[in-house]
């Protein structure tokens, strides 16, 4: 299994990250994990975590949260820590409207730079999209880059309009669990298995039966099984597609 989206820098795991990712290493389920950045100390974080550990690799960027705290210098920062060893992607990157505490046209002007360095550097990046599905895919399609959307949450006339005018898959975490997730559910049932990638967002979104507890890459066994069931495959086919799609996507992980 590979996790596409992980947060291993997060506070909730600083008692034991050690231990997490001394059994991620070796781990015979856990083939790569992909750590996901949501500011430039964040950033810094991440390539350290894929530096001190084999199975990890890291994304750098600026989350939408965090959109008005960047400081001057920022893009030739970020632009810099793309270039780090195991860095495979730009993310996570996007707009968020749900708590709208930060200025709409501030999370738009970083994603656009963002994007634009993803373009340069030919990099994919990976799109937190919350409560703002217009406008992150107006602004996604127009820099001609190519990713991920990560925790999928739009619809499945989003999903084809994404995929008929750019290189884009969508990514499902522990929510397609869910009881009341049966939109979700259907949104995974429509996505071509090409377009298909699963992660845990953890500590974030366990699955259930786990629910309410911290959720970490081991946990995502859970997820799959879920998918699997909703595409009609076996636990082992959806391991081997979703596994192809990640390097597909992600092409510096075969460089390492």
């Amino acid at each position: 299994m590979i996790d596409t989206h992980a947060h291993y820098t997060d506070s909730r795991f600083r008692e034991d990250i050690a231990d997490i990712l001394s059994r991620i290493d070796s781990s015979d389920e856990i083939e790569y994990v992909i750590e996901a950045s949501t500011s430039i100390e964040d950033s810094i974080n991440a390539i350290e975590l894929a530096k001190n550990n084999k199975k990890l690799f890291a994304l750098v960027g600026i989350h939408p949260s965090d959109a008005d705290e960047i400081k001057v210098g920022w893009e030739d920062e970020l632009r810099s820590l793309a270039g780090y060893d195991k860095v495979v992607g730009i993310g996570e990157i996007g707009l968020d409207y749900y708590y709208d505490d930060v200025d709409r046209d501030i999370q738009k002007d970083v994603l656009k730079k963002q994007l634009s360095i993803a373009a340069e550097l030919e990099l994919p990046v990976v799109i937190h999209d919350r409560e703002a599905h217009k406008d992150v895919i107006d602004i996604c399609l127009e820099s001609g880059v190519r990713g991920v959307f990560h925790c999928y949450s739009g619809s499945i006339e989003s999903a084809k309009q994404l995929m008929s005018k750019g290189d884009w898959y969508f990514s499902f975490n522990g929510v397609v669990t869910f009881k009341n997730a049966s939109k979700v559910r259907e949104v995974v049932e429509f996505i071509p298995l090409d377009r298909l990638l699963i992660e845990t967002d953890c500590p974030y979104l366990t699955p259930v039966p786990y629910r309410g507890k911290r959720n970490d890459s081991f946990l995502m066994r859970e997820t799959f099984k879920a998918i699997a069931e909703i595409k009609g495959i076996s636990f082992e086919e959806l391991e081997r597609i979703t596994r192809q799609n990640t390097l597909r996507l992600f092409t510096r992980m075969e460089t390492f």
